[in-house]
């Protein structure tokens, strides 16, 4: 039976939209399964030489090796991380802009910096991938009588005030420790704020500053030369890379849980095709003996999860910070 003429168009009109709307897909599929056919650039909102900075640069060589293209890392530091993830949360969607993310910006200072935040977190940037989670060294300067947190817990109570920690900035994870344990623990140290992380490494060497509370990676090399005494790890187990210390945890501190942990994360409207490709990408890097090893030996954590992984740990990390941030009244000054 043949069709009526308006109906016969009808369909041929349909048809032809169909088909073009189809190369178009086919066109963009085409397109992103090519990607990346150009240069990739990877801003991280932390300075030269810190851990963040040395994970990025390990797997973005390996990932340019990967791509056959070249990963830039850029430096992009200022307000607390604030600066380096806005510039990827208002970067074009194309797939060649990615943040590798700290704890601050992402899961702190939503909080801390309510109604002063340059980007939406939840509507602005997309996770890819949760790569590593590095605990922080609760440490001491050898003139302080404190060999395990119960004694520095009694110190604190004994001279309120008078123990001091440093911070690298407000909502770093150093400042989340030294506040989270003054609630918990019922004492009142000081905190003392730093321009950079390297200042406040220097004076809790020195001894200017009795506790010196920072990433593994930093603290390391100096506890295995006896010139600071670690007394604690906020990691959930013992680290493999310094087993003498023990979890904060096991000395009788309930739930005490910090992690700096860092991740990818690309512009809000990223093909997700691009996105799922990057997250598989990482995990594989990761996942090389030699990569894996190089992270791990600083006493890190190596992950490399999906993105949904890392939305659902975002989601939870933010809510944990900001009970925290509100309970001890903690402030961006």
């Amino acid at each position: 039976m043949k069709l009526p003429t308006p109906l016969t168009s009808v369909l041929t009109k349909t048809s032809a939209v169909l088909l073009a709307c189809g190369l178009i897909f086919s066109v963009t599929a085409q397109a992103q399964s090519k990607w990346p056919d150009k240069t990739v650039r990877m801003i991280v909102p932390a300075p030269p030489g810190s851990a963040p900075d040395g994970q990025v640069r390990l797997v973005g060589q390996k990932l340019s090796e990967m791509w056959g293209q070249t990963v830039i890392i850029e430096n992009v530091v200022g307000a607390a991380g604030n600066i380096g993830t806005d510039r990827v949360a208002k970067a074009a969607p194309d797939g060649y802009t990615f943040l590798y993310n700290t704890i601050g910006p992402i899961a702190v200072n939503p909080t801390l910096m309510a109604g002063k935040m340059p980007y939406d977190v939840d509507k602005d940037l997309i996770p890819v991938s949760l790569a590593t989670k590095t605990p922080n060294f609760i440490t001491v300067h050898p003139s302080v009588p404190a060999n395990n947190m119960q004694e520095l817990i009694a110190l604190a109570k004994k001279e309120p005030n008078k123990i001091r920690y440093g911070t690298a900035g407000p909502g770093t994870t150093q400042h989340l420790t030294g506040e989270l344990l003054n609630l918990v623990a019922g004492i009142k140290m000081t905190s003392i704020p730093y321009k950079s992380s390297a200042q406040m490494t220097t004076d809790g060497l020195g001894g200017q500053i009795e506790v010196l509370i920072h990433n593994t990676p930093v603290l390391l090399p100096h506890i295995r030369a006896n010139t600071i005494r670690a007394i604690g790890i906020t990691s959930f187990a013992r680290s493999p890379a310094q087993p003498e210390v023990p979890t904060v945890i096991e000395q009788g501190i309930k739930d005490f849980e910090i992690t700096a942990w860092f991740g990818f994360m690309a512009p809000a409207g990223t093909p997700k095709a691009i996105v799922d490709q990057l997250s598989k990408n990482v995990a594989a890097v990761l996942a090389t003996p030699d990569v894996n090893k190089r992270i791990s030996d600083t006493a890190t954590e190596v992950i490399g999860s999906t993105p949904a992984f890392y939305a659902a740990f975002i989601k939870s990390e933010t809510a944990k910070w900001k009970e925290v941030i509100i309970k001890a009244k903690m402030t961006p000054d």
